[in-house]
C-alpha cells in the first residue's frame, strides 16, 4: 500500500517526490561516533587484508591473490565512505569530510575534488536529456540513435556491450580516465586535485616496489582495484539503467521526480548490503543525498512505500544489461532488439 500523508491536518494525499525531500530531512544527521565506527571497521579490514596477502607471498601466490579479491569488497566500501564524505553526510564538520575523501581518493584511484563536482553535476542533472554527458552512463534515445551513421551506431553498440561497460570499462576509468580531470579541464583547482592525486598514488606504488617488487603490484593491487572497480560501475549502471526509469527534455524534468523514479531499489543479500554501504538503496540516496548511508535501512524500513519502490532483485537486474536506448514514446529502456521493431 502506498504511503499517505495529511495535509493541513485532515486531507490524505499521496506523497510526491517533494514531499518525500520534507520527511527524509529528519533522516540526514551524521552521528560522529558511528561515521567513525564505520571507517574503522572498513580500514581496519582493508589495510590487515592487504599486509596478510603481503605476507601470503610466502607461501602462494594464488592465496595472496585470493585475499586481494576479498579485499575488493572493502576497498569498494571506502568508496562509499568517500562518497558520503562528498555529499557532507558523513561528518557535519566539512574540512574533516573533504580531506579524509582526498586520503581516501589516493586509495580508491579517484581524485576527490574532481569526483565530488562531477558527481554533484550527476545528482542535479540525472535524468535530464538536455543535461547529459557528465557523470552518467551516456545513453542515447531511440531517435538519436536511428539519426546516427552506421560508424556510429557501431560505436555506441561498442560502447554499451557488457565486455566493454564490465570488462575493459572500469579498468580504463579508474586507472587512466581518473588521473585528468576530463569535463573540468580549464580549472585549476581539479588539476590540483587530479596531479595531487597521481603524485600520492604514484608515491605509494614506488615504495610497494621498493619493498617488495613487481609482485605485491601486481597479485594485491591490481586485482583488488579491478574487482572493486568493476564492482562499482555495475552497481552504478543498475542504479539507474533499468526498464522504467526516468529520461524527460528540460521542459518537463523535475529534479526529485528524476530521482525518486530514476533510482532503483537494488535489493542485495545482508552481506553485500553491508559491504557496498547500502548504496543500492540509491531512490532514497537521490532524493536526499545528505543521509548518511548507514541511516538509509532506516529510511526503508519505516517507510513502506519506499520499500517497495522500483525494487530490483540480482537476478531482474542481469536482465538490465541488454537494454540501450531510451524509447520517448513508450517512456521505458529498451533494447537494440526492441528498439528495431518500433
Amino acid at each position: 500500500m502506498s504511503e499517505q500523508f495529511t495535509i493541513h491536518g485532515h486531507t490524505p494525499a499521496t506523497p510526491s517526490a517533494k514531499d518525500w525531500v520534507k520527511v527524509l530531512s529528519k533522516y540526514r544527521e551524521p552521528n560522529a561516533m558511528r561515521s567513525s565506527f564505520e571507517l574503522a571497521v572498513t580500514l581496519g579490514p582493508f589495510i590487515a587484508l592487504w599486509a596478510a596477502a603481503w605476507w601470503a607471498m610466502g607461501i602462494s601466490y594464488w592465496l595472496t591473490f585470493a585475499l586481494s579479491l576479498v579485499n575488493a569488497a572493502f576497498l569498494l566500501r571506502l568508496f562509499i565512505i568517500q562518497h558520503d564524505c562528498g555529499h557532507g553526510s558523513f561528518y557535519n564538520n566539512r574540512t574533516l569530510s573533504d580531506w579524509l575523501g582526498r586520503i581516501l581518493g589516493v586509495l580508491t584511484l579517484t581524485p576527490y575534488d574532481v569526483w565530488r563536482r562531477t558527481h554533484s553535476i550527476h545528482h542535479s542533472s540525472h535524468g535530464n536529456l538536455e543535461r547529459r554527458g557528465i557523470g552518467d552512463v551516456h545513453t542515447m534515445t531511440v531517435a538519436e540513435y536511428k539519426a546516427l551513421s552506421g560508424w556510429s551506431k557501431l560505436m555506441y553498440r561498442l560502447y554499451r556491450h557488457p565486455i566493454i561497460l564490465f570488462g575493459l570499462g572500469p579498468g580504463y576509468l579508474f586507472l587512466l580516465q581518473n588521473r585528468i580531470p576530463l569535463g573540468l579541464m580549464s580549472s585549476v583547482r581539479y588539476w590540483a586535485s587530479a596531479m595531487g592525486t597521481n603524485a600520492a598514488i604514484l608515491t605509494g606504488l614506488l615504495l610497494i616496489l621498493y619493498f617488495g617488487g613487481l609482485m605485491p603490484i601486481l597479485l594485491i593491487f591490481l586485482p583488488s582495484t579491478l574487482l572493486a572497480a568493476t564492482a562499482g560501475v555495475w552497481l552504478f549502471y543498475v542504479q539507474h539503467q533499468f526498464e522504467n526509469t526516468s529520461w524527460d527534455g528540460e521542459e518537463h524534468w523535475q529534479l526529485h521526480d528524476a530521482a525518486l523514479h530514476g533510482s532503483s531499489y537494488y535489493v542485495l543479500p545482508k552481506v553485500l548490503q553491508w559491504l557496498s554501504g547500502n548504496i543500492g538503496i540509491h531512490h532514497v540516496h537521490h532524493l536526499y543525498s545528505r543521509i548518511p548511508f548507514y541511516r538509509l535501512p532506516e529510511v526503508v524500513r519505516e517507510h513502506a512505500s519506499l520499500a517497495d519502490h522500483n525494487r530490483m532483485t540480482i537476478r531482474e537486474s542481469f536482465a538490465n544489461a541488454r537494454l540501450h536506448l531510451w524509447d520517448e514514446g513508450s517512456r521505458r529502456l529498451l533494447s537494440f532488439r526492441e528498439a528495431r521493431s518500433l
